[in-house]
């Protein structure tokens, strides 16, 4: 891949993808620690829930992998099933039976699963905004199909296809992540926060209504 066809990564969205993951790590701590002693009493009292608290999956963000974070809500014997070099337990977790209580009830309505990747964030692993990061396989066929942006700009905590919920068909998210790769392409660094700030204010929305984000 020509690092000419990477998407600018404009210093102003660096910082504020720093700044407000920081933020959000020291504000959130209270959450974390409700999430972390939910786990711990599912684990406890269900058996079949225990395992380990965090898992990782490897993913693609501007052409590189890395292992994303996660909070496990997969029951271990479920989450063996997705095992291997390219784990991928998206497609599991649609299935409420395969989730621990903590995952059902807890993570996946509230979108907390994903909150350790503000450590990814604070990494360089990721932009809180932009299109979610895919294993490399599912990238590869993308690619093939002629979509290759998710080589060439930095992924994100959540995007435009996250914030429409009961919005937007699945087969419409690919449009929706091109449209703001060709905005991260042509709007300056400030016009690129000002549309960031926007949408991680959606996100807000859509994650206090309880119901998940699409992702």
């Amino acid at each position: 891949m020509s690092t000419s066809s990477l998407v600018p990564y404009p210093a102003s969205k660096r910082a504020l993808d720093k700044g407000v993951a920081a933020a959000l790590l020291l504000a959130l701590s209270p959450v974390f620690a409700i999430v972390l002693g939910g786990i711990g009493v599912d684990m406890l009292v269900a058996r079949r829930d225990r395992g380990p608290v965090l898992y990782r999956e490897r993913r693609i963000s501007r052409g590189r992998e890395f292992d994303l974070l996660k909070f496990r809500t997969l029951r271990r014997d479920v989450l063996a099933q997705a095992a291997g070099p390219e784990a991928h337990a998206r497609l599991l977790e649609a299935e409420p039976a395969n989730l621990t209580w903590a995952g059902r009830r807890i993570l996946k309505p509230w979108y907390l699963d994903e909150l350790p990747q503000l450590y990814n964030v604070l990494r360089g692993d990721m932009s809180l905004v932009g299109p979610r990061p895919w294993p490399p396989s599912m990238v590869a066929t993308q690619v093939a199909k002629g979509l290759g942006y998710r080589n060439e700009v930095v992924a994100g905590w959540t995007g435009p296809a996250q914030v429409q919920k009961g919005v937007t068909e699945p087969a419409g998210y690919a449009e929706l992540d091109s449209a703001y790769v060709d905005e991260c392409r042509t709007r300056s660094g400030l016009r690129l926060v000002s549309l960031d700030l926007a949408i991680l204010w959606q996100t807000v929305k859509v994650m206090a209504r309880g119901e998940g984000l699409q992702y």
